[in-house]
């Protein structure tokens, strides 16, 4: 696939906050312009004038985005595009990790995280295409979850299925565009340390925020169809994941 240096003018979603926030400092660190949309535009603002300080010689573009609307994911990316002069990049980031065992009365809060995740990934996949497929040229990256491999248990059962039905539709995707010049890449991020889950204490492997979107946006700049971050040890528990007895992995929730 393309270098990053064809790559410079990328979006990404729930930037806000967590690893989005992160990728955006990466990026920016490697001297992309970036449009950054989220729900809380105070943070944006913030985020925006920390970049240009520290990089002054990149653009920086923030709209106020809920990816729930999915009218507002078509107008704020035709917006992005045509602000920057074409964006190069796509990264569907914006989730949540809201989610109880099923059955025990939270159905709203699971009905949220699926529609966000899932539904909220497909209209931004819509609208990324829709200004990629013209051009024959663009890079769509899915942010999924190591979660995705397997059902797990507990509040992970939802969030857990929705972003395997992201990782589904990369897929699909990829198998669609294959002999375009448009590249997908799903990204299966492991334990990162994030507003998602800065409450729980006791997580195997996890790494700092700042480490962790590192290795986001290095995976990221390879254009892989697939990749699992960091790559130890997600790469080869990944895998073992697929094969061991269910009783097995939801110890690992």
């Amino acid at each position: 696939m393309s270098s990053r240096t064809t790559r410079r003018n990328i979006l990404i979603t729930g930037a806000s906050s967590g690893l989005g926030r992160g990728m955006a400092r990466e990026f920016a660190s490697r001297g992309s312009n970036l449009a950054l949309a989220a729900r809380r535009t105070e943070r944006l603002e913030e985020l925006r004038d920390e970049l240009l300080a520290a990089h002054p010689n990149i653009t920086v573009v923030i709209r106020r985005l809920d990816v729930d609307v999915h009218e507002q994911v078509f107008t704020v990316f035709r917006e992005f595009d045509e602000e920057l002069g074409g964006l190069d990049r796509v990264i569907v980031n914006a989730g949540l990790g809201k989610g109880q065992p099923l059955g025990t009365g939270y159905f709203r809060a699971n009905a949220q995280t699926a529609r966000t995740n899932f539904l909220g990934a497909l209209a931004q996949s819509e609208a990324a295409l829709e200004l990629f497929r013209p051009r024959n040229a663009g890079h769509v990256v899915l942010i999924s979850s190591v979660s995705a491999v397997r059902g797990m248990p507990r509040n992970l059962t939802t969030y857990a299925a929705s972003k395997a039905g992201v990782a589904a539709l990369g897929e699909g995707m990829r198998a669609d565009l294959a002999k375009t010049g448009i590249g997908v890449s799903t990204i299966f991020p492991g334990f990162i340390r994030s507003e998602i889950n800065e409450k729980v204490k006791k997580v195997p492997f996890i790494v700092d925020t700042e480490t962790g979107c590192r290795a986001l946006a290095a995976a990221i700049e390879k254009e892989p169809n697939k990749a699992y971050v960091p790559t130890w040890p997600w790469a080869p528990l990944s895998m073992a994941m697929k094969v061991l007895p269910l009783s097995v992995v939801s110890k690992m929730a």
